[in-house]
């Protein structure tokens, strides 16, 4: 009974550990991918431009807010 305990512990931590490398051989894969770009030159002008979009977009957002305060001050001022 032992034994077969003991072959069931060590199947469990075998499936385990299986799992998990290859969970971290599915994360390596797209780093190697995102390198060859980058020595290519296509994945530095795709990043500025991911960067200009996101600066662009973060810059709306602060001038909604701002826009968005300042009506509420009108209002509260006109109160």
């Amino acid at each position: 009974m032992t034994k077969l305990l003991s072959m069931l512990v060590a199947a469990m931590f075998a499936a385990v550990s299986v799992n998990a490398i290859a969970q971290d051989k599915k994360k390596d894969e797209p780093k190697k991918e995102a390198k060859k770009e980058m020595k290519k030159g296509e994945g530095k002008k795709a990043m500025k431009k991911e960067m200009k979009d996101e600066k662009k977009a973060m810059k709306k957002e602060m001038k909604a807010e701002k826009k968005k305060a300042m009506k509420k001050e009108m209002k509260d001022e006109k109160k």
